[in-house]
């Protein structure tokens, strides 16, 4: 099924209109951080260390800031233990799971793919010169 734009405008939300909050969390979600913590937690809750761990190279300042934009989208719940020192886990909601689903198939996609990309990307260097 091809989806264009004309299908949205019988959507309460359009992602294509500049106003919309839907584009707010459409960029939570691909945003660089987003995607991956997503995806990681789709595999189970995680305490907020082993998430760092998990999707390599994100700060503790971006995980925060990750975790908090998808908190507030409704896509992770956060939730914190009264112990000492305190315990919270991250876990994906319901809504969340449905959006993580997708995400890794995209994921798994380019991940497939990445023979062919590669070999574009050498011969597009070859012929416009390496950047």
């Amino acid at each position: 099924m091809t989806v264009t734009t004309q299908d949205h405008d019988d959507l309460a939300y359009n992602v294509f209109a500049k106003a919309c909050p839907s584009r707010g969390t459409l960029e939570h979600v691909t945003g660089r951080w987003g995607g991956l913590t997503l995806g990681a937690l789709y595999e189970g809750p995680l305490r907020f260390n082993e998430l760092r761990r998990r999707v390599d190279g994100v700060s503790e300042k971006m995980l925060s800031q990750t975790l908090h934009a998808l908190e507030r989208d409704g896509l992770v719940h956060r939730e914190a233990q009264p112990t000492n020192p305190p315990r919270v886990d991250y876990e994906l909601t319901p809504l969340g799971r449905q959006v993580a689903e997708r995400l890794l198939a995209l994921i798994h996609c380019v991940e497939g793919a990445m023979d062919d990309v590669l070999a574009s990307r050498a011969r597009y260097d070859e012929t416009r010169g390496a950047l």
